[in-house]
């Protein structure tokens, strides 16, 4: 899941980006709502959910938002504010925010709000992704395998291996190029070397083949990689 952080106070931005980077969600910080345009505005940029601040340099959390909504998009938002007036509230709901946190709040509170706006949406449904024995649990964000005697074994993968494993069963059967799955899995700003996707995914081929547990990760030579569900070998 990717999502795009809109926030120009640095140590609220730093501790967001860094809840959410522990939850292991994808996340493109920018400080200013012009910035966030021209992110959203890029084709190659798929963003699952966005986080505004109200008042931001350039071009306005609220004005962002109805800019992103009169372009026909769904992207689920959540709204931060120092406004606590009701009409503040109102005016965010109806320019088109799904959900409206004030400051100061907890990070518990902002990162339940992700999980319930992440349920709510239909582009991030199923909640539960299957692929053999394997199943990924979005609410929690933990894989785990059912055992032969029907007991749940969790899977410990590090947040690159399943924001991989994730982006895959979410993309069954198609094939991915290196560049789509650099453009979901990186930060903008990460600049991940050449042979980075090709890496992680050995990795997590090892990872899940050393408990028994492979998955059809197929390499497509000159495009990219398929997740072949008719190929299963997980099972």
């Amino acid at each position: 899941m990717k999502v795009l952080l809109v926030e120009d106070e640095p140590d609220l931005g730093a501790a967001i980006k860094r809840a959410l980077s522990l939850e292991k969600y994808v996340v493109d910080w920018v400080v200013d709502g012009t910035e966030a345009w021209g992110y959203l505005e890029n084709q190659e940029m798929q963003y699952t959910l966005a986080i505004f601040d109200w008042l931001l340099p350039e071009l306005s959390g609220l004005e962002l938002l109805r800019r992103l909504r009169a372009n026909k998009s769904s992207l689920p938002v959540l709204m931060l504010t120092a406004k606590d007036r009701l009409e503040d509230r109102v005016a965010g709901l109806d320019a088109g925010a799904d959900d409206y946190l004030v400051k100061p709040f907890r990070m518990a509170e902002l990162l339940a709000r992700v999980r319930a706006l992440q349920r709510r949406s239909p582009q991030l449904q199923p909640q539960q992704l299957q692929v053999g024995s394997l199943t990924l649990d979005c609410g929690t964000r933990t894989v785990y395998r059912v055992a032969a005697k029907g007991e749940k074994q969790e899977v410990p993968l590090t947040n690159k291996e399943y924001q991989l494993l994730e982006y895959f069963m979410r993309h069954p059967n198609q094939v991915v190029t290196s560049d789509q799955i650099r453009n979901q899995l990186w930060e903008v700003s990460a600049e991940p070397l050449s042979n980075v996707v090709a890496a992680q995914i050995r990795l997590l081929r090892r990872k899940l083949e050393s408990i028994g547990c492979a998955i059809p990760i197929e390499t497509v030579h000159g495009i990219g990689y398929r997740l072949n569900l008719s190929n299963d070998a997980s099972k």
